[in-house]
């Protein structure tokens, strides 16, 4: 098949109606009220990312506090029972 007849009929006009389309869309997605559209959806994203970055940084600021009160807890228990322990010759418990 050559070029010119497939460019007759059918396949003229679907080739015809793509580049159309085509063109239309590109104007479309340059216009101003897309561009404001695309702001908006850019600004949304990002103050969605925000809050998922203070949620996140409050909940590692709780299990920080969590950790260090468990830490402190451990060191006053095992600390009682190290210094005992280091009277009667057993060694401490290791943490793991």
């Amino acid at each position: 098949m050559s070029a010119l007849k497939l460019l007759k009929g059918t396949h003229g006009l679907l080739l015809g109606a793509g580049v159309v389309i085509g063109s239309v869309g590109i104007k479309m997605l340059t216009s101003d009220s897309a561009k404001r559209a695309y702001v908006k959806a850019v600004a949304a994203g990002m103050r969605a990312k925000h809050a998922c970055e203070d949620t996140f940084e409050s909940a590692r600021a709780e299990v920080d506090d969590i950790v260090a009160e468990a830490a402190y807890l451990n060191e006053t228990a095992y600390g009682s029972e190290a210094e005992s322990d280091v009277e009667s010759g057993e060694p401490a418990p290791t943490e793991a």
